[in-house]
């Protein structure tokens, strides 16, 4: 494994081989405790030999750390960190107590740890061996009072011992404040590339950025300027410089307001440098006194919403017109369509003698055929009013039952046809509404179709009458096919039509949205319920009901008539 030059200690608590070797800066320190008390040590040997003990013991001891974390040659984690400092400690006491104690010449290497600590990088470690250093020292003094400690060297073996313990140690701190320095200056030129890097991505952007005062001044501007935006005129006089004109300027300083007050704002105006241009400013708050506005070219978006908004105009025209060339239409072939029926019926009823029963039985095929076309002609007219905004409800009040009682008198003769039971659950006291009784009797009437067109042979529709809280319901339930849950979703919208392509071509998908459109235009609303292979439900509710008495239930029981149109 390759040397780290780094001079940084690593964090984490993890075994100390997933580490480099150690920093040069420590190494360097280490070797330089090492030597200077290995030469201390051959120099005072051979000098006096007679003062080896305590002075060869001491110098050994005050070496045995540097020795040690050479040894292991690897970066320590902050645990191990942590134990070397105390060895560090240890030692250093150890010394100043075989050299006489915080009296001796090698007092300063109780200062070891925070040497240690100094050159491993300070931070955090400084304080725990500071704590450790204040220990050392105690532990010496006090061992020097108890007698444990033996006399300090005299003379110049001392003069030597305190040369080489001020020595390490002012190498370490001296070391350390290096480092410090060392780290200091890498972490501002780290700073700085960071803060240019972020400048060079600011004055990449596609939008211009500025960073105000809340009354318009700029402090401060990166990326590219909007056509027709005079950057040195934003930058000298503020961003409401930029605008065209006053009205401009003074919505661009309202935006200010909004924005230092409420935190967002956003304001658009013509540049002065393009008039032809259109710039959109988003101005948001950061600080109290600060604001952030991103300017950009919003020329391309003005331009889609103005052809959006035309789009859409036209197509309201364009549906405005259908729905009136439709109601012209179908007024315009009810008259002839009339005629037809008037004269089938004459024929039907022989006014002028006989007929082959050939011509009879076309007789009255053209009836039934005009009959329905005028149906079919009738709801286009009606949807094609209500699309256009022009139908108009002819409200009058009258009893409901009447209406929905006529509807199913109409519609008896189409449901003996198809075999299916229709039945009337009316009360028998008067549901006087105040509505448009032709829309009343067009609404059954639509739903009982439906109804009879989806119910099989032998089954049953039941069309329920009645009043409260001031709401007229109706409701029509089938024990029909039912109606699966996609067509539920699509029905009530004109045109859209439920059940399989046969049952599709008997109607023209109106008779739903007819029914919704005048529960609407009363005020109403139109539920469907609808289970496959069980039946659909369909609920009207007007709040039409005159009278109406303020939580009354439901009619049931011997309030209601059972109407059966059948008998």
């Amino acid at each position: 494994m390759g040397e780290s030059e780094t001079d940084e200690a690593p964090t984490g608590d993890v075994a100390p081989a997933t580490y480099a070797v150690l920093p040069r800066g420590e190494r360097v320190w280490f070797i330089a405790w090492l030597s200077i008390v290995a030469a201390a040590h051959v120099a005072l040997a051979v000098v006096y030999p007679q003062t080896l003990w305590p002075v060869a013991p001491a110098l050994l001891s005050g070496g045995l750390p540097a020795a040690i974390a050479l040894a292991t040659r690897r970066n320590q984690s902050r645990r191990a960190q942590g134990w070397m400092l105390v060895l560090w400690a240890f030692c250093g006491g150890l010394a100043c107590i075989l050299a006489g104690g915080v009296a001796g010449p090698l007092a300063a290497w109780c200062l070891a740890p925070v040497a240690a600590a100094s050159a491993m990088g300070g931070g955090r470690r400084l304080a725990e061996s500071a704590a450790l250093a204040l220990m050392a020292a105690a532990v010496a003094a006090v061992a020097a009072l108890a007698g444990l400690a033996p006399a300090p060297p005299t003379g110049m073996v001392a003069f030597w011992m305190g040369l080489t313990a001020l020595a390490t140690t002012g190498l370490g701190l001296g070391a350390g404040l290096i480092m410090v320095e060392r780290r200091v200056n890498r972490r501002e030129i780290r700073l700085d590339d960071e803060v240019e890097r972020l400048r060079a991505v600011l004055e990449e952007q596609p939008n211009l950025i500025l960073s105000l005062y809340p009354h318009g001044r700029v402090r401060a501007m990166f990326g590219r300027t909007p056509p027709g935006v005079p950057r040195d005129i934003i930058g000298s006089l503020g961003l409401p410089s930029a605008a065209m004109n006053g009205a401009d300027r003074a919505a661009i300083m309202d935006a200010l307001r909004r924005a230092g007050s409420e935190g967002s704002a956003e304001v658009g105006f013509t540049p002065a440098g393009a008039i032809d241009r259109w710039t959109a400013v988003t101005l948001r708050r950061v600080e109290e006194n600060l604001l952030l506005a991103v300017v950009r070219d919003a020329t391309a978006e003005r331009d889609r919403q103005a052809a959006m908004e035309q789009a859409r105009q036209d197509a309201e025209s364009l549906a405005a017109g259908k729905s009136r060339f439709l109601a012209n239409m179908s007024h315009e072939l009810r008259t002839p369509l009339n005629a037809i029926m008037g004269f089938s019926d004459i024929m039907r009823a022989r006014m002028f003698g006989p007929l082959p029963d050939k011509y009879s039985e076309y007789g009255d095929l053209i009836h039934e055929s005009g009959g329905h076309l005028l149906d079919l002609i009738n709801d286009v007219l009606d949807m094609s009013k209500i699309e256009a905004e022009r139908y108009q409800l002819s409200r009058e009040q009258f009893d409901a039952r009447e209406a929905v009682s006529a509807a199913l008198r109409l519609l008896r003769v189409q449901a003996d046809g198809v075999g299916v039971r229709l039945r009337g659950v009316i009360p028998q006291d008067a549901l006087e509404v105040d509505a448009d009784r032709r829309a009343i009797k067009q609404i059954v009437l639509n739903l009982v179709s439906n109804a009879l067109k989806f119910t099989p042979k032998g089954g049953a529709v039941t069309v329920t009458a009645q009043g409260y809280d001031g709401v007229l319901e109706l409701v029509v339930a089938d024990s029909g096919v039912g109606i699966s849950r996609e067509d539920l979703e699509r029905l009530g919208k004109p045109y859209e039509q439920a059940g399989d392509p046969t049952r599709r071509q008997m109607g023209t998908g109106l008779g739903l949205s007819l029914v919704r459109s005048f529960a609407e235009l009363h005020g109403g609303e139109m539920i469907i319920e609808s289970t496959v292979g069980e039946g659909t439900s369909v609920t009207i509710r007007l709040p039409v009901l005159m009278r109406p008495e303020k939580g009354a239930p439901p009619p049931t029981g011997d309030n209601v008539i059972a109407f059966n149109p059948q008998r």
